[in-house]
C-alpha cells in the first residue's frame, strides 16, 4: 500500500503531465487561430460554387429556397450555366421559400443551382448592354486583363475590386460611368484569375497591389487619359489609399469614390475575429502571422493614421451593417478628414451587408455616384 507521500507524487505528476497537457493544447489552438486568421486575410480563393435553388417560375417570379444569401432585402443577381437574371426585391415569403422578380436577364427553369450574388454577372456587355475592349495592362509580374468601355475626353474612371473578387464586382457603377459619357477601365492585379500570381503566392492587402493599379493609370495614359476618378470597393479602397500614398501618378487623380473600404487592417481583423467568436489578441497574432508570411507591416495600412499624401475629394459609401470591413472605420477616416481638410462626402446606408449599398438602394447610390462625379466630364 502506497504511503501518503508517494501518493502526493503521483498526483502532483499527474497534474503536472495534465497542465503540460492543457498548455500544448492551448498553444496549438492559439497557433491554428493565429494561422487560420492570417489565412482569412491574404489566402487566395478563387470563389463559383453554387448557393441557391430554384423551387418554382410562375411568369417572371422565381420562386428560391430561403437561404441567409437568398432572403436578403434589395437587388441581386442569380447566375446559373452561363445565364443570369437580375432579381428584384422580396416579393412574398413561406416557410422556406423566398419569390422574387425578374427585372433583367432570363428566367430559370424550376430546379436550376445556381449562385445568388451582390455582383453583376459576366463582363460589360453581359450585365449591361455596354460594349467593351479587353486589354493588357503590363504589369511588373506579367499582363493582367482590364475591361476597357470608351468614353469622351480624357478623364477615366478606373475600378478596383476587393479581397479575392473579381472584376465584375465593379460593374455595379458602369451604368452611371457610362451615362456621363467618362471613359471606364475595370483592372485586374495579381493573383487574380487571368493575372499573374504575387511571387509568394499570397495577398499583400495593397501594400504591393497598388503598383498594378499604377501600371493600369500609365496604360491608360497611353490611350489619351490625361486625369482619373478612382473607384474601389472593399480592399481595392487600401490598394486606392496605397497608391494615393506612394505613386507619382497620385496628382492626376481628380476624385474617389470609396465602398465599404479596407481603412485599417487592425480594425478589419478585430472585427473578422469576432465573427468567428475568437478572441480579441487572436487578430493581433493573426497580423503578426501575416507579417512573417508576407512582410507586410499591417500597423502601415492604416489610411486613418497614415492619411495618403494626395488627398483628393472623396464619395465614402459604407453600410452600417457591414460585418468584414467595420463602418466605425470610414466615421475615424472623416475625423481625420476634418483635421487634415480632406473633402469627404461620407454616405452611410442604414441596411445591407459588405459591399451592398448598391444593392439595398440603387437609386440613392446612383444619385449619389453621378452627383459626385458630374463635375468630372468638365475636367478636359
Amino acid at each position: 500500500m502506497a504511503s501518503g507521500t508517494e501518493r502526493r507524487r503521483r498526483w502532483r505528476r499527474r497534474a503536472w503531465i495534465a497542465g503540460a497537457a492543457a498548455l500544448v493544447v492551448l498553444v496549438a489552438a492559439t497557433g491554428f487561430g493565429a494561422w487560420f486568421g492570417s489565412d482569412q486575410a491574404i489566402k487566395v480563393v478563387h470563389y463559383g460554387t453554387s448557393n441557391a435553388r430554384v423551387l418554382a417560375v410562375r411568369g417572371d417570379m422565381v420562386t428560391l429556397e430561403q437561404t441567409p444569401q437568398t432572403g436578403k432585402p434589395g437587388t441581386y443577381w442569380l447566375e446559373w450555366s452561363g445565364a443570369y437574371s437580375l432579381l428584384g426585391d422580396v416579393e412574398s415569403r413561406a416557410p422556406g421559400r423566398v419569390t422574387r422578380k425578374v427585372l433583367r436577364g432570363s428566367t430559370p427553369s424550376a430546379g436550376t443551382p445556381g449562385y445568388f450574388g451582390n455582383v453583376p454577372p459576366g463582363d460589360p456587355e453581359v450585365a449591361w448592354g455596354i460594349g467593351y475592349t479587353e486589354i493588357m495592362v503590363p504589369t511588373e509580374l506579367g499582363p493582367a486583363p482590364a475591361w476597357y468601355v470608351p468614353g469622351r475626353g480624357d478623364t477615366w474612371v478606373v475600378a478596383v475590386h476587393g479581397q479575392n473578387g473579381r472584376r465584375k464586382a465593379e460593374l455595379k457603377i458602369l451604368p452611371v460611368v457610362h451615362e456621363l459619357g467618362l471613359p471606364f477601365l475595370d483592372i485586374s492585379y495579381r493573383n487574380d484569375e487571368g493575372a499573374p500570381p504575387s511571387p509568394d503566392g499570397l495577398l499583400h492587402l495593397g501594400d504591393t497591389e497598388w503598383r498594378d493599379l499604377e501600371a493600369a493609370l500609365r496604360q491608360a495614359r497611353t490611350m489619351g487619359a490625361r486625369r482619373f476618378v478612382l473607384y474601389g470597393t472593399s480592399m481595392g479602397g487600401q490598394i486606392v489609399g496605397q497608391f494615393l500614398s506612394s505613386s507619382p501618378l497620385a496628382t492626376t487623380v481628380e476624385r474617389v469614390v470609396l465602398d465599404a473600404p479596407m481603412i485599417d487592417v487592425r480594425m478589419t481583423a478585430e472585427q473578422g475575429a469576432g465573427n468567428f467568436h475568437l478572441p480579441a489578441f487572436l487578430a493581433d497574432l493573426s497580423r503578426q502571422v501575416v507579417r512573417w508570411r508576407t512582410g507586410v507591416d499591417t500597423d502601415r495600412l492604416s489610411l486613418i493614421r497614415y492619411p495618403p499624401k494626395i488627398r483628393p475629394p472623396l464619395l465614402l459609401i459604407h453600410t452600417v451593417p457591414d460585418a468584414d470591413d467595420p463602418i466605425q472605420s470610414s466615421r475615424d477616416l472623416v475625423t481625420t478628414g476634418r483635421r487634415l481638410g480632406w473633402e469627404i462626402q461620407f454616405e452611410p446606408f442604414s441596411r445591407g451587408g459588405h459591399t451592398e449599398a448598391w444593392n439595398v438602394d440603387r437609386a440613392r447610390y446612383d444619385r449619389l455616384v453621378r452627383e459626385f462625379l458630374s463635375p468630372a466630364r468638365n475636367v478636359r
